[in-house]
C-alpha cells in the first residue's frame, strides 16, 4: 500500500527500528499518552450508569443522554475542528480541547441534577472533539514510520483508553459516582503539561479550512459511503457501550471488569489483528464479515441469559476492534481530501449515530421489551454490511491498496463472489 493511505503493506508497523511503532519523538507519545485519556472519557461512565441514576434519582433513558449530548455536541463540533486547527495550528487546538475537558469533567463531578450533568458532557464532548480529531492529525503528521504505524498507534491508544476507562470508573465510581469525573479532569490535566513540554507547534495547511470543506468531502462517494456505513455501524456499538450495562445490572466492580475485557479484545483486535486480517483478506470483506458477525453477537446478547450476555459483551469489542481500525483507515485514504478534513467530515455523520443509539436504545425498551434495542442494532451492523456492499466500487480504491495479492478484481467486496 503507498504511504498516501497507510496500511500492512508499509512494512511491519511492530518493528522496533527507526519505522516502527515503538520508535517515536517524545511529541507524539505525549499525544497519544493523553489520546488514551480521551477515550477513557467515553466508557469511563459505564460501569457507574446505574450508581448515577441511583444518585441522582434518575431513569436508564435519562441517565443514558450523557452519551447522547456528549456524541451530539461531538458531531457538531467536527465542522469546527478544522476550521480552528487550520488558524491557531495543531498544538493550540489540542490544549483547547484538553482545557475544555479538565472544566468540564470536573464540572460533571459537582452536577446536583442529571440536567446538569448533561449539559456538563456537552461541553465535555466539544473538548473531547477538538482534541481527538486534532490529535491523530498530528500523530499521522508526526509519527515515524508513514501512516501505517501512525495509524495503529492511534488505535493503540483508543483500545487502551477503552479498556482502561470503565476500569478507572468502576475503580473511583465504587466509592462515589462522582470520583471519576475528577480523576478525568485530573489525568486529563496532566495530559495538557506533557503536550505543552514536548509537541512543538505544527506547520499549519497552506489553505485554512472553511466550516463547509468538511460537508463538501462527503461529495466523494467513497468517503460518503465510509462514513455512510460506519453511521449504522456506530449506532450498534454504542447500542452497546450506553445500553448493555443496564441490562447486566451488576455491581461497578463487575461492569468495570466486562467491559475492561471487552476493551482488551477491542484493543488486541484493532491494533494486531485487524491489519493481519486485512493483508490476507482485504479491508472490504473483513469488514462486513465483521459487521455481519457483531449482528449475530448482539442478537445473542439480547436474547441470551445473564452468561450469555456478559460473555456476548466481551466479544463484541473483538469485533469492534476490527471494524474501527478498517474504518479509520478507509475515512483516512479513500478520498483525495486533506486527511483532518476527510476525518472531520466522516466523523460529523458517524458520532450522529453515537448520539442517537443511547437515546432510542432505553425508549425502544420503553415501547416494547428488552430484547428489540438489540434487534435494531443487529440490523444496522447488517445495514453497514450492505453499504459496503452496494458501494464497493466507491471504495476500490482503498480496497484495491489493501487486498491480498493473489485477490482478483471479482473478489474486491464484502463477499467475493
Amino acid at each position: 500500500m503507498n504511504s498516501s493511505t497507510g496500511g500492512p503493506a508499509e512494512g511491519d508497523p511492530f518493528d522496533a527500528g527507526a519505522g516502527g511503532i515503538l520508535r517515536q519523538p517524545k511529541a507524539v507519545w505525549a499525544t497519544a499518552g493523553a489520546s488514551v485519556v480521551a477515550f477513557m472519557g467515553i466508557g469511563l461512565v459505564d460501569p457507574i450508569l446505574p450508581s448515577i441514576a441511583e444518585g441522582l434519582d434518575a431513569s436508564a433513558s435519562q441517565v443514558s443522554l450523557l452519551f447522547t449530548s456528549y456524541f451530539l455536541i461531538t458531531a457538531l463540533a467536527m465542522l469546527v475542528t478544522g476550521f480552528v486547527s487550520s488558524r491557531v495550528g495543531g498544538k493550540k487546538t489540542l490544549l483547547l480541547g484538553l482545557a475544555l475537558v479538565v472544566v468540564f469533567a470536573g464540572l460533571s463531578g459537582t452536577s446536583g441534577s442529571v440536567g446538569e450533568l448533561v449539559g456538563f458532557r456537552a461541553g465535555w464532548g466539544l473538548g473531547n472533539a477538538l482534541f481527538v480529531s486534532t490529535a491523530l492529525a498530528v500523530i499521522v503528521g508526526a509519527a515515524a514510520g508513514g501512516s501505517a504505524a501512525a495509524i495503529l498507534l492511534y488505535e493503540s491508544a483508543l483500545g487502551l483508553g477503552m479498556a482502561c476507562g470503565p476500569l478507572v470508573g468502576a475503580l473511583l465510581g465504587d466509592a462515589s459516582w462522582r470520583y471519576p469525573f475528577f480523576g478525568t479532569a485530573a489525568l486529563m490535566a496532566v495530559g495538557f503539561l506533557c503536550i505543552t513540554a514536548f509537541l512543538k507547534e505544527q506547520p499549519r495547511p497552506a489553505r485554512k479550512t472553511s466550516l463547509l470543506d468538511p460537508i463538501k468531502a462527503l461529495g466523494h462517494g467513497g468517503l460518503a459511503s465510509a462514513a455512510a456505513s460506519a453511521f449504522f455501524y456506530n449506532y450498534t456499538f454504542f447500542t452497546v457501550l450506553a445500553f448493555t450495562p443496564f441490562v447486566l445490572d451488576m455491581t461497578p466492580y463487575r461492569s468495570g471488569a466486562v467491559f475492561f475485557a471487552w476493551g482488551v479484545l477491542l484493543a488486541v483486535f484493532s491494533v494486531l489483528v485487524a491489519p493481519r486480517l486485512q493483508e490476507r483478506f482485504g479491508s472490504l470483506k473483513v469488514l462486513g464479515g465483521s459487521l455481519v458477525l457483531l449482528a449475530v453477537d448482539v442478537l445473542v446478547l439480547g436474547y441470551g441469559n445473564h452468561t450469555a450476555a456478559v460473555v456476548c459483551t466481551i466479544l463484541s469489542g473483538a469485533f469492534i476492534g476490527v471494524n474501527n481500525t478498517v474504518y479509520t483507515e478507509l475515512a483516512l485514504g479513500v478520498s483525495d481530501a486533506p486527511r483532518p478534513v476527510a476525518s472531520a467530515g466522516y466523523n460529523f455523520v458517524r458520532w450522529f449515530a453515537a448520539a442517537a443509539a443511547p437515546f432510542f436504545a432505553p425508549k425502544i425498551e420503553e415501547w416494547s421489551n428488552i430484547h428489540i434495542p438489540f434487534v435494531v442494532a443487529a440490523v444496522t451492523a447488517v445495514l453497514g454490511a450492505v453499504v459496503v456492499r452496494v458501494r464497493r466500487a466507491s471504495l476500490a480504491h482503498e480496497a484495491e491498496e489493501l487486498k491480498p495479492k493473489h485477490a482478483t478484481e471479482d473478489g474486491v467486496g464484502v463477499f467475493a463472489n
